[in-house]
């Protein structure tokens, strides 16, 4: 049976993925963000205003996070917290993570606006 993704994805566009709570942006918390999945990510400012939005493939969600927050103070100083929400695939991820730049416009992404 063959599934075009790209019609799957439109199908699904209303239905994103369920974002966990947000959560402070530290090194404990980004510890225990899952690594058996795909993840889209958010960081967030203080009053939730969604600055950066990001993906990270299997294996390497935790990684991705902390690369961020390493550059945080000099490329998003305001980012004091994030959620993320997990999906099967890195094709999939970055297809909503497309989406969601379109719609909430975040300041420190470049591409997809």
């Amino acid at each position: 049976m063959f599934v075009d993704l790209n019609i799957l994805i439109k199908i699904n566009q209303n239905n994103m993925p369920k974002f966990s709570r947000t959560q402070k942006f530290t090194k404990a918390n980004i510890a225990n963000v899952p690594q058996n999945k795909a993840i889209i990510y958010k960081i967030k400012s203080r009053d939730g205003e969604n600055l950066y939005t990001g993906i990270a493939g299997r294996g390497r969600p935790q990684e991705r996070l902390l690369e961020h927050k390493e550059i945080k103070r000099e490329k998003i100083p305001e980012g004091t917290r994030f959620q993320y929400a997990q999906v099967k695939t890195k094709d999939i991820a970055s297809k909503i993570e497309k989406s969601i730049i379109k719609k909430e416009q975040p300041e420190f992404n470049e591409q997809h606006k």
